[in-house]
């Protein structure tokens, strides 16, 4: 292992300044599909700094090196967002705000494209909110002869309906307080391709790191109030992350290509790449934050 890529662990345990302080992204890199794109993305919305997990070494723009930092991880297991993510949390100081994502995956939140995802952040916390539900926006291209692994950012499509929740039972069957699962897009559309504990679209995907705090395989968190979609007393921020994810995993694995000649519907329309586009269909909302 080389000093210019060193592994995840080796860096943690040099206790580097980067961080120190937040927001931080953990972009897990699975393979090739527009990941100099999804860096950009991040690096725009304000983050400190940007923790690239990959197999082998991923170019880095040099403008931006000093705030990424690429860190050797076996991103193609399952799960691979687990042991990450939980070892980054044990690293950083109490109360550091992180966020996680995969390559050709783009976080939106209410105003992005003219406010900071610290700024956003701050005004969660006023609300004592430690962490903010993120629901996956399935994206897709429309001409799979022409992009076949699915992937076109300058004609990018997704579904306008399809979404609903469901009640989340407990061990007992007994709805839990303010927490849902939510359902929809590909996954839903698709659903018979996908394993059922793989369906769902709701991820806690920014949150603040505490003593104990652990990701789980599902995208939840073992601390139930992270998991919920509000405070008890009104409604607050969500965000939104368009997501190529599903749409690459349809159209390359094997048990599911070839049935699939094309992702359109005639409830797809094109993606706009704005956040005022998921606010006006529901798919996050601003809460009391104007």
């Amino acid at each position: 292992m080389t000093s210019e890529f060193p592994s995840l662990q080796d860096y943690l345990n040099s206790k580097p300044k980067a961080l120190t302080k937040g927001p931080i992204a953990i972009l897990l890199i699975e393979d090739d599909a527009v990941v100099t794109e999804t860096l950009q993305h991040h690096l725009k919305l304000g983050f400190r700094h940007v923790l690239v997990l990959s197999p082998e070494p991923v170019p880095v723009p040099e403008g931006d090196a000093r705030r990424i930092t690429n860190l050797q991880w076996q991103t193609r297991r399952r799960n691979a967002h687990v042991g990450a993510v939980n070892a980054i949390i044990k690293a950083v100081p109490a109360g550091t705000w992180l966020y996680y994502c995969f390559n050709a995956e783009f976080l939106f939140f209410p105003f992005s494209e003219t406010r900071s995802v610290g700024e956003m952040l701050t005004f969660h916390v006023e609300e004592r909110r430690s962490a903010m539900l993120t629901y996956t926006v399935d994206l897709y291209g429309p001409d799979l002869a022409r992009c076949p692994n699915a992937v076109d950012l300058e004609n990018t499509m997704f579904d306008r309906t399809g979404y609903y929740a469901l009640a989340r039972p407990d061990r007992e069957g007994h709805p839990v307080e303010r927490q849902l699962d939510f359902f929809g897009g590909l996954r839903w559309r698709f659903e018979e391709h996908l394993p059922k504990d793989r369906r769902r679209i709701d991820r806690i995907s920014l949150f603040r790191a505490t003593k104990d705090l652990e990701v789980t395989a599902d995208h939840r968190f073992n601390i139930a109030e992270y998991n919920t979609y509000s405070c008890p007393w009104h409604h607050n921020l969500t965000a939104a992350i368009g997501s190529f994810r599903v749409a690459k995993a349809l159209k390359t694995n094997p048990g599911s290509r070839d049935s699939i000649n094309s992702f359109i519907w005639r409830n797809s329309i094109p993606f706009e790449w704005r956040a005022q586009q998921l606010m006006d269909f529901g798919l996050m909302e601003p809460g009391q934050w104007f």
